[in-house]
């Protein structure tokens, strides 16, 4: 918003309003004494709750030029307001902050910082409590404001959340060598075309395109730079607790987190399982490799806890964790609709149903020995997913593996180790 120094001073000119907010900044020293912090994170929540705004720090707000700041003060407020973000807006916003200079009282080129707070995916609350934008000027919200405008963000949308644009990434973050694998034969449509029919782009409400959360999660690189939650955490632990009696790090095996599309995420977990599980082997008519772990069973429980996990939760990812005794499966979110955990093996619901489309044309690594022969890309349209985990798992260990619901925001999967 305002991307050039022309839009950016007539904007600055005409003075605030609902995309605008101009504050000068005062120094002690190395300390920075006005504005509050507090009053401060209030306004880039009060942005990211609304629509989005440019926040221009170092600006006289009575005459709408710059204040006057050296470099040093100006990399000391861009540190400071980083604080700020990270440690006093939940969850924090991702801004995009410009070191700008723009003509002073007597026509000089003058350091300001520009900062730019698109619309959130999520709610943000700040010191003094949730804030919109009205005009010019940040206002509270109502309850009542906080609970609508957390149902317009999250999957309960007509809009799923899948589907909604990241508007702080540009469409260039979509990769082409991970989009146009989707393409097909029968594929008649190019660019913009192809990416929205795909569900990978969308437009924001001024119209301009964006990837969405999908095709961030799909066709990004880097997913994690625009959707920070986006990766599996996958650590081995040495015994059958996170640390033993002096809690050392040594007791870790392996840690990993695992970054990439998600296809590529869980195939990552599956080789992390793989070379980190026991295999026994025993001589009774020949000798027979036992795995602690069916390999399709944890390919199964993987693309469940990936497809399926809710991301408009902020913060947190799937954790994939492995004991001596047993490998554990966390993917946040409640179960979607009306589903329960006694009703997992019979029934199904999508969460992410673009993602999941998606992922159903994403065909398995050929150097993978996760799945069975008849099984090609990631995801089926059979809903056999939990059936072969339960059947799989219990036939290799002898216990079934067991599905629990924490605090109604995050679904746990134990599956017990062979032998």
């Amino acid at each position: 918003m305002f991307d050039t120094k022309e839009e950016l001073l007539a904007q600055i000119q005409l003075g605030e309003d609902s995309r605008l907010e101009l504050k000068s900044v005062t120094f002690r020293g190395e300390k920075i004494t006005g504005p509050h912090p507090d009053g401060l994170a209030d306004e880039l929540a009060a942005f990211a709750n609304s629509s989005g705004g440019v926040l221009v720090l170092g600006i006289d707000e009575r005459t709408g030029k710059p204040s006057g700041m050296s470099i040093q003060e100006l990399t000391l407020l861009e540190h400071w307001l980083l604080g700020i973000c990270n440690d006093r807006i939940k969850p924090p916003p991702l801004c995009r902050i410009e070191k700008w200079k723009l003509p002073d009282a007597i026509g000089n080129p003058a350091p300001i910082l520009k900062v730019d707070i698109p619309r959130s995916l999520y709610v943000h609350e700040s010191p003094n409590g949730h804030f919109h934008r009205m005009g010019s000027s940040k206002r509270k919200m109502s309850t009542e404001y906080i609970i609508r405008l957390g149902q317009q963000r999250s999957q309960t949308r007509l809009i799923r959340f899948d589907e909604q644009p990241v508007v702080q990434a540009p469409l260039e973050a979509l990769a082409p060598p991970l989009y146009e694998r989707f393409r097909t034969a029968r594929t008649r449509d190019h660019g913009l075309d192809f990416l929205q029919k795909l569900g990978l782009a969308a437009r924001d409400d001024e119209g301009i395109p964006h990837p969405s959360v999908a095709g961030i999660l799909m066709a990004c690189q880097e997913p994690r730079k625009w959707i920070p939650n986006a990766f599996v955490q996958a650590v081995a632990y040495r015994g059958t607790s996170p640390a033993g009696a002096d809690g050392g790090a040594h007791y870790q095996l392996d840690a990993r987190d695992l970054a990439g599309s998600l296809d590529e995420q869980i195939s990552e977990a599956c080789r992390f399982v793989a070379r980190n599980m026991k295999v026994a082997a025993t001589k009774d008519l020949g000798r027979r490799d036992i795995p602690q772990y069916d390999l399709t069973a944890v390919f199964e429980a993987l693309v469940n806890a990936v497809a399926h996990r809710d991301y408009a939760i902020y913060g947190s990812k799937v954790r994939l964790r492995m004991f001596a005794d047993r490998l554990e499966i966390f993917s946040p979110g409640a179960i979607p609709n009306t589903l329960t955990v006694e009703s997992l093996p019979y029934r199904q619901s999508a969460r992410n149903e673009t993602l999941t489309s998606l992922l159903a044309q994403c065909p398995v690594p050929t150097d993978s020995d996760w799945v069975n022969t008849d099984r090609r890309t990631f995801m089926d349209k059979r809903g056999e997913g939990v059936r072969i985990i339960l059947e799989n798992s219990e036939r290799l260990s002898g216990k079934s593996p067991e599905y629990r619901l924490l605090d109604d925001a995050e679904l746990m999967l134990t599956l017990f180790a062979a032998g």
